[in-house]
Order: C-alpha cells, then structure tokens, then sequence
C-alpha cells in the first residue's frame, strides 16, 4: 500500500491507498496543521500508529524545490528527506514530488465537476499545459506530451519567485512599495495568500481606497489576514471598498503572469488556476479583470484569447502524488524523481 501526502506550510494532508483500488479511494485519510508539528516525521507517526494499515511506499508533494530526494518546506522550517523517511518507516520506496508538480499530474485525471471554464478557447491535441496556483505562496508547473507513451509529463518550477513586473502606473508603485520593505520583490510577494495583505496595505497606505474601521479592527485581530480581505471583498452584501480594489489588482497581477506563463511553455492545452485562492474568488475571475491582463500580450493577444483557462476547485496535490507514485511502483523504470 502507498501512503501519499500532500505537505504545505499551512496544512498536511495525509492518505494511504490500495495499488488495485487506484488513487482516488483512500483507505484513511487525515489533515494536520503542519506549524503544530515539529517534522514530517512526527506527522507521519502519529498517522500511521492511528490507521494501523501495511505501508511500503510512499510519496509526498512538498510545497518547496525538490533537489536529491530533498526538500525545504517554504514557509516552514521543515526539511524532508526520502532516505530518512524511508529509514524511519521500513518504507521500500519515498518519492518527494514538488507540490505544484504534484497538482501538475492530476490534471488530466481531474473530472469536469472538479474544474470551473472561464475560457472555453480551444484546446490544441499535445498542447502544454500550464498550472499556476496561488495558495499560501504562488507555485507554478507545466505538463508536456509525451508521444512515446501517450500521456503527458508533468514537470516543476519555482516561476512565482520570478522579479515581479508591474503592468500598470498603479502596480509600478506597488513595486515602489514592497520595494521599500524586499531585497527582492517576486510575484510571489504580491500574487499569494502572503501577497494580498500587502496589496491591501499599499491601497490603504497610499489613500487609493479607504479603510472602513470595522475591517481594520478586525483584520488587527486576526493571525492571517487573507481570508477575511476576501471574504470582504466577494462575498459580502456589500463589498468593502479597500478588499475589493485590493482583490482586484490581484486578479489583475495574476491574470498578467498566467498569461506570462502561458507564453513560456506555449500552453496551448490550456491554463489550470489551482492552489486555495482562486475558488474563493470566483466573481472575480470571470470576465475582463483576468482576462483582460491575460491575453494583453501584444501581437500574441490572439494566440492567448483562444487558449482555455480553468480553474481548479478542489485541492489535487494528494491525488497527483497517488497518481504518480502508484505509477512508478507498478512502472519503476520510469522513476525520475
């Protein structure tokens, strides 16, 4: 049996899976706050001392680099080795996937309910695909086709800690801001659940939008701030004027580097909106605020109008590691990680 793992600096969530029952039912599964924890290894132990069930491989999508079966949490002072792992378990095999590598693999085992179009485009046989999922941090990965065995191959990066470019007068002083406050300013700082406070804050700072006292007090209150500048700004009766405009340059930074990424890989198999954010904000990404920093590419505006945009609603990084793994254990030749 393969216990699967999806392990961000937020939450982990953990699973174990029957090779013949396939990688979307789970014989137990169970989250746990990843900052309650000292590693990996006291999660794992504590999960499996609770399913007690035979396990002998596993694979975990981690939400920073994979380099040498290792890896170094973002966001939290874990780092995850394969070879510990699997010396502390009795495990035969660990594979570390990064997360978005990860997700990159259950696209094309995802099902229409599990997807919501706000770009129906056309979808090109073999395309690219690219995935671009801002969560606590902003992770990007991007799948190729692979002719000889009929399938597509998924493959990581670390684009969301590309220099951040500003498309607007409006952006270019956020830029000023964060630059005041960053040795480096990624899309990351201003495109993630990290990002959008300081988005908020820049608006405010700067006398864009006012701030109602209400949200502030409460925003002053709250261990993270991200969800309730959203949940201020979509949905809400009435929307607070300083979230929503703060929502709405995000949508518009993330529309311009979705598109940025499309033209990278040349994503003519569409472009997946995962990660935590993106269903939250539904509203917001239907229509010209993300669409139309999208496709604003010059002469290449046409090439993007048609390629397909979705975004993601569940959370797939589990079942892309169960993907995966259970892959590699019935073709290990075909391991590279």
């Amino acid at each position: 049996m393969l216990l699967a793992g999806d392990i961000g600096g937020t939450k982990t969530d953990l699973a174990v899976f029957a090779t013949a029952e396939g990688p979307r039912q789970a014989r137990a599964r169970a989250q746990f706050r990843s900052g309650d924890y000292s590693s990996l290894e006291a999660i794992v132990r504590i999960f499996l001392d609770q399913v007690n069930l035979p396990v002998h491989y596993a694979c975990f999508a981690v939400a920073g680099p994979v380099i040498g079966g290792r890896a170094q949490v973002t966001n939290l002072r874990w780092e995850v080795d394969a070879d510990t792992l699997s010396e502390a378990f009795g495990l035969a095999q660990v594979y570390l996937l990064n997360d978005l590598e990860a997700i990159a693999w259950a696209i094309p085992a995802l099902e229409p309910a599990e997807l919501r179009t706000i770009n129906r485009g056309a979808v090109r046989a073999g395309g690219a695909i690219a995935v671009i999922a801002p969560g606590t941090g902003l992770g990007e990965a991007f799948l190729t086709w692979d002719g000889d065995r009929a399938r597509y191959q998924a493959h990581s990066s670390e684009g969301g800690h590309a220099d951040f470019a500003p498309a607007d007068e409006l952006q270019l002083g956020l830029l000023r801001y964060m630059m005041e406050r960053y040795d480096h300013v990624s899309y990351e700082n201003v495109c993630s659940g990290l990002g959008i406070p300081h988005i908020y804050a820049y608006l405010r700072d700067c006398a864009l939008a006012p701030e109602l006292p209400e949200l502030a007090a409460r925003l002053a209150a709250a261990g993270d701030p991200t969800p309730l500048i959203m949940d201020a700004a979509i949905r809400s009766a009435m929307p607070d004027p300083l979230a929503a405009a703060a929502i709405e340059m995000f949508v518009a930074i993330l529309g311009a580097e979705a598109g940025n990424l499309a033209l990278k890989v040349l994503a003519t198999g569409g472009v997946y909106l995962a990660g935590g954010i993106p269903p939250r904000i539904l509203p917001a990404l239907e229509g010209e605020r993300f669409l139309g920093p999208f496709r604003r590419k010059g002469r290449f505006e046409a090439l993007l109008s048609g390629v397909p945009i979705h975004v993601v609603l569940g959370q797939p990084a589990l079942l892309g590691a169960a993907c995966r793994a259970l892959d590699l254990m019935q073709h290990p030749a075909h391991a590279t990680v």
